[in-house]
């Protein structure tokens, strides 16, 4: 009997020593959003309206003059059997936002993904959770289909 309360006592206490890592600074997640281009705004503003399109998002305004472009995904949601009974839903949707700037003799762009959880309950309280999405290849993915389309425009 003391075997196994020795066994979960160990993996509790193993499970106290292990470290995550620290979260991103500010610098490093501009960094991961940020790229500078050689082409003018109007091209680049152009290239990520078209590759926002192309990524199913659906742009709720842009504006070439202040360069700033919101976005949001489709809303995706499930009943299941538990929603059902607790008369409750739950919405996912990723938001997208995009700033595009003059910066001397290029233009750089800033993109920004985030993901949001909607909840809805039958007697009418809802929540929501937001959570940024940091991961380096969600960003890498979006740059490397906007500089395709920059390069189709300039050719």
């Amino acid at each position: 009997m003391t075997r196994p309360l020795a066994g979960v006592a160990a993996c509790a206490l193993l499970a106290g020593c292990v470290q995550l890592p620290p979260p991103p600074t500010p610098l490093q997640i501009q960094s991961v959003q940020t790229r500078e281009y050689e082409q003018s705004k109007q091209v680049v503003f152009a290239s990520v309206m078209s590759v926002f399109q192309d990524l199913g998002y659906i742009v709720n305004s842009a504006d070439l003059a202040t360069g700033f472009i919101t976005t949001e995904g489709l809303a995706t949601g499930e009943i299941g059997i538990l929603e059902w009974l607790l008369n409750t839903s739950q919405v996912s949707q990723t938001r997208a936002t995009a700033f595009i700037e003059e910066v001397d003799d290029k233009t750089r762009i800033r993109l920004n993904f985030v993901e949001t959880w909607q909840e809805s309950r039958g007697d009418g309280q809802t929540s929501r959770r937001d959570r940024p999405i940091l991961e380096a290849e969600v960003y890498e993915n979006a740059f490397d289909r906007i500089e395709t389309a920059i390069f189709v425009r300039s050719g």
